[in-house]
């Protein structure tokens, strides 16, 4: 998404992002090109684009994904004539093999239909031989990967809790959308920026589909673009994303309200709680006790038109905002979790007079296991060699850590897959 000044990709895309920035991550934009990518990660058992008319489904052609000691779950995705009798010629050939469909939708298109399946394989039947099965039974444009016990549950029901956290929590969306279209990249862009004037970054009030491209009028009044270029949507698709979106947009800005309260060890109590754009006066009376120096290091440059960012930053639609407040209200910190496309950064800056008191660290975690909810595999932050104090929040997190330094500018990314084996190892019975 775009949302953080560390980007210069996004830079160029929004109006509040000065021009200074450009120059100031050009490591950064060097790291973000290696490591993104539209296509899924090819390190999952059985996940690889559709295919081409004629060729069989599957890994690859030297390589067949088959799971063993266990009955595997696969999601499969095909088209087919629509004619009477397509689909049950589909059905007949993984019979034959002893595949059993659990679950079935169907997107139907001006011509042809696609269909969706769950599947239950034997152990050891490869996706390559169930591509072979579903080709010979007319089956084209097919697509299998590994499914999980999440999608056991029906799609109305799945589609209902998107909707409900969705009317909960408005940082919620973009989640939502990841969750009901698969692996896609997910950026917004701000109504007010330059490239939200051009003809291809516009949508119009009812959305627009290009195939592998969706574009949703944003609830503030922008862009949202959603991009998929492995496996193209179907109006299907394209009528829930943007029923989640239209549902954003009549419920308004809301986050939910509980705080916290903590003491800190030389005894002040520090309040933490959810911020958005209601904050926004607070948060620019703090940039004005911050020093340049601090400033500089969470905005990575001159900080003259630092605030002009923040509104932006505490927008719930582009993630979650955390608040660190004394307990006269005065807010001292602010830490950011942000939707990055199909990644997520990290963001934090305290005032000046409260550093070096916990007040970092505590945000850090909170939002490394806000993270860790959703489902995300790492989180990272983006910030300068000489920023001791957030290098060593992130190693205070004892999560597995990754480096990278380009130009003076340090990347720590940290895998939060350990979060999540902790968590399911402690919620097990004991015995």
């Amino acid at each position: 998404m775009t949302h953080d000044m560390s980007d210069a990709t996004r830079a160029r895309n929004t109006r509040e992002v000065p021009h200074w920035l450009l120059s100031a991550a050009a490591g950064f934009r060097g790291w973000r090109a290696r490591r993104h990518g539209h296509a899924p990660p090819t390190s999952d058992t059985g996940t690889r684009p559709p295919l081409t008319e004629g060729r069989q489904a599957g890994p690859s052609d030297a390589d067949d994904a088959v799971a063993t000691g266990v009955t595997p779950l696969w999601r499969m995705r095909t088209t087919v004539r629509d004619e009477p009798g397509s689909l049950a010629a589909l059905c007949t050939a993984l019979a034959e093999h002893r595949v059993d469909i659990l679950s079935l939708q169907t997107h139907p298109l001006a011509e042809g239909t696609v269909d969706e399946f769950l599947l239950r394989a034997p152990e050891g039947l490869t996706t390559a031989e169930i591509g072979r099965a579903v080709s010979d039974a007319g089956g084209t444009g097919t697509w299998i990967e590994c499914g999980d016990t999440h999608d056991l549950a029906d799609t109305p029901t799945r589609i209902l809790g998107l909707a409900m956290r969705t009317a909960l929590d408005a940082s919620e969306l973009p989640l939502a959308l990841r969750q009901l279209l698969g692996r896609c990249t997910i950026r917004s862009l701000p109504a007010n920026a330059p490239g939200s004037g051009r003809a291809e970054e516009r949508a119009p009030v009812e959305g627009a589909l290009e195939e592998t491209v969706m574009r949703l009028r944003a609830p503030e009044g922008g862009v949202i673009t959603v991009e998929r270029p492995y496996l193209p949507f179907t109006p299907t698709e394209f009528a829930r994303a943007r029923a989640l979106v239209e549902l954003d947009t009549r419920l308004g800005p809301r986050i939910p309200r509980g705080r916290d309260v903590l003491t800190l060890p030389e005894g002040d109590d520090i309040t933490v709680r959810r911020a958005d754009t209601r904050d926004l006066r607070a948060a620019r009376a703090m940039h004005e006790r911050c020093s340049t120096r601090t400033l500089s290091l969470r905005y990575h440059g001159p900080v003259g038109d630092a605030d002009r960012y923040l509104k932006h930053l505490l927008s719930p639609g582009f993630g979650r905002t955390l608040a660190a407040r004394t307990a006269s209200g005065r807010l001292v910190g602010l830490g950011h979790l942000l939707w990055d496309g199909d990644e997520t950064e990290i963001a934090l800056i305290v005032e000046d007079e409260w550093q070096r008191r916990g007040i970092g660290g505590e945000l850090l975690r909170r939002l490394v296991g806000m993270a860790a909810e959703t489902g995300c595999e790492n989180v990272y932050v983006v910030t300068q060699s000489s920023n001791t104090g957030m290098v060593a929040a992130m190693r205070g997190l004892e999560l597995p850590l990754e480096y990278q330094v380009a130009e003076g500018t340090l990347v720590i990314t940290a895998r939060l897959d350990v979060v999540r084996t902790v968590e399911a190892a402690q919620a097990r019975p004991a015995g």
